[in-house]
């Protein structure tokens, strides 16, 4: 797990990294957002996103 970044070990974290969470955490609550209004049930933005969040936890442990 060579390529994994360890975020206390970079703290302070520079103004690059703090904008990326922060467009990325915004994109996210917005389609979120915009998934509920469509109507998709709640279960399935969050099986969604728990799919997601695993294909990419495998991807940085191979």
């Amino acid at each position: 797990m060579t390529n994994v970044t360890r975020l206390r070990h970079v703290l302070p974290m520079s103004p690059d990294i703090n904008k990326a969470i922060s467009d990325l955490d915004s994109a996210i609550a917005k389609v979120v957002d915009a998934a509920k209004a469509a109507g998709l049930p709640q279960g399935l933005v969050v099986s969604l996103l728990h799919g997601h969040a695993h294909a990419q936890t495998h991807i940085m442990v191979s």
